[in-house]
């Protein structure tokens, strides 16, 4: 079975959803599961350099930006997740971190992921940019200055392409998006029963 993850990197709604996700496929005991991690821009407008976090944030939100924050903390809490906004001091472009994540081999792609987030979410680093995704590499096992030359490529930034033509197709506005094996979609940082229930409807459904 596959299992496309449609997501940003500054989305913690994917990252609590991944995790969820990731907690079924532990208690799953049914077909083998292959993750494909899709690129999806929830703010493709943002500079190459990035934008204040708070300011730019404050504007989505209307002016409830601690309240919002708060309820993804607690959230995240719930399921054993570390946010930090108090560190986060930028809403940053997230072509090359999308990138990255398509260099990494399989096996490694889930870890690469939540790498990126906790860089983000916990560390408060600027995942736009390239040192601390090569750093980030190395700490995961990739030759880092093989990835640097990669992510700076005209190639790499065509690899994202398909990502966001698909994402148009399925008239996608918005991320965490689960998609398994084309035939049942779940929108959304869902519990694990939830994931689980997909998993057996959808290979019943197949057998």
């Amino acid at each position: 079975m596959i299992i496309d993850v449609f997501q940003d990197t500054v989305c913690p709604w994917c990252r609590i959803g991944k995790k969820n996700l990731m907690d079924a496929l532990a208690q799953w005991q049914g077909e083998p599961v292959t993750i494909r991690y899709r690129a999806f821009f929830l703010d493709p407008g943002v500079p190459k350099e990035g934008l204040p976090f708070h300011e730019t944030m404050q504007a989505i939100t209307g002016g409830n930006l601690d309240e919002a924050l708060a309820r993804i903390t607690e959230a995240g809490e719930a399921v054993g997740l570390n946010f930090r906004y108090d560190r986060v001091q930028k809403r940053p472009n997230t072509v090359a971190s999308h990138i990255l994540i398509k260099l990494t081999p399989e096996e490694k792609a889930s870890d690469i992921v939540e790498a990126i987030y906790k860089a983000y979410f916990e560390d408060g680093l600027d995942i736009g940019d390239l040192d601390v995704l090569v750093k980030i590499a190395e700490e995961n096992g990739l030759d880092g200055e093989q990835i640097r030359e990669q992510i700076l490529s005209d190639e790499a930034q065509d690899d994202l392409e398909e990502d966001l033509s698909i994402a148009q197709e399925l008239q996608i506005t918005g991320v965490p998006l689960f998609v398994f094996d084309e035939k049942l979609a779940l929108s959304g940082a869902h519990p694990v029963i939830n994931f689980l229930k997909a998993l057996e409807t959808v290979a019943e459904e197949e057998a």
